[in-house]
């Protein structure tokens, strides 16, 4: 059977280069007579797939000694309270709310202390990435004990290209969904969070990235934290502090050497901006369909668009499935198309995609691209 073109926005396409490998290992992994389903995360062997992780990894994002480097659970969703939960000493933070999902963490932090919105796009219904100088100028008064962004809005398709200046007031991101997908500062951030299922692996697996001196006290809410959500227990334990996702893990890991075996993190920016290009170059080119993301804020990594109708964007989404095309539904808060072009996913899904709406357009309007 064909495998489709999978722009599904997470869980999302896999390399298949990575699930072959895994194949290949499913019933013994390394001669140890097991899959890695079987293992016990205490054993040698498994110690050594999550030691290797965590060093491709480092190697990969070019992460310091100073961060820690945890494997969780829970999702982004999870680190919403995590977040505060362990960073918030003073009972203050500022959050962007540039999306869903930033939204949803500023709402999950009012209940350990005070969330103050430094900046929205909500008035312009959520189409680019605020006027972050606010950020800064509230980053330099001093009192809060962080600044919270989701940098890549994958409801909204928006991007954060230019991170706000936060000098000593640590900058906390949510990176799901272009984690992995171009190089990051990492010594700009105090701590980084991604659910794995977009570029790094599969659902279940949620990276954190923490400098180490923020957590070295253990949680700001000590006595309401519960000890899975304290960073540095999970730190401590080496992230098994209870049993991981074992295969979950494995599985990231396999996909942190495919990325560095294919040139690390600029080669894949340079792959990921060029798919990009190729389908905005032929919405920005046509008369049915048009982006809904302001062009500077623009995301490489989820492309979101519509056609005049919600009739025209339902019958066009039919169409794709017969052409062997998925997961270009938009989310159901917006509505209209939305493809995620992750790293996993090839030129030549992005070229039918691409020739598919183009005969679309020309079935509806009679114009040809």
């Amino acid at each position: 059977m064909a495998r489709v073109h999978n722009f599904s926005a997470g869980p999302a396409a896999l390399p298949l280069e990575v699930l072959t490998e895994v194949q290949a290992e499913f019933l013994d992994y390394a001669g140890s007579g097991m899959s890695v389903l079987e293992m016990s995360h205490r054993s040698g062997a498994y110690q050594a797939i999550i030691d290797d992780a965590e060093a491709t990894l480092r190697r990969v994002l070019s992460i310091p000694d100073t961060y820690r480097i945890l494997f969780l659970q829970g999702g982004a969703t999870l680190q919403f309270a995590a977040v505060p939960l362990n960073l918030m000493r003073r009972g203050r933070a500022g959050y962007v709310v540039s999306g869903n999902f930033s939204k949803k963490a500023w709402q999950e932090a009012q209940r350990y202390g005070e969330a103050e919105v430094l900046a929205t796009s909500a008035p312009t219904g959520f189409d680019r990435i605020p006027d972050l100088s606010p950020v800064s100028a509230a980053a330099a008064a001093g009192d809060l004990d962080y600044i919270h962004i989701c940098q890549n809005n994958t409801i909204f398709g928006t991007t954060c290209w230019e991170l706000p200046e936060t000098g000593d007031t640590p900058l906390v991101a949510d990176v799901s969904s272009c984690f992995l997908s171009f190089p990051l500062e990492v010594e700009r951030y105090g701590l980084i969070y991604a659910g794995a299922q977009k570029n790094a692996g599969p659902a279940g697996v949620t990276v954190v990235i923490v400098r180490d001196d923020l957590i070295a006290e253990g949680p700001a809410c000590a006595d309401v934290c519960p000890s899975y959500l304290s960073y540095r227990t999970q730190a401590d334990a080496g992230s098994m502090y209870n049993t991981p996702n074992t295969f979950g893990i494995y599985l990231t890991g396999k996909v942190f050497r495919w990325i560095e075996r294919t040139g690390g993190l600029t080669a894949m920016e340079e792959r990921n901006r060029e798919k990009a290009h190729r389908l905005y170059d032929f919405l920005d080119a046509s008369e049915l369909f048009h982006g809904t993301a302001e062009r500077g804020s623009r995301s490489i990594s989820n492309v979101t668009f519509r056609t005049p109708s919600p009739e025209l964007d339902a019958a066009l989404i039919a169409g794709a499935a017969e052409h062997g095309i998925t997961g270009i539904k938009g989310h159901r808060l917006v509505g209209g198309m939305r493809a995620s072009l992750y790293n996993a996913v090839e030129r030549e899904s992005v070229d039918a995609l691409v020739s598919y709406l183009a005969s679309f357009e020309a079935a509806h309007t009679g114009r040809s691209l």
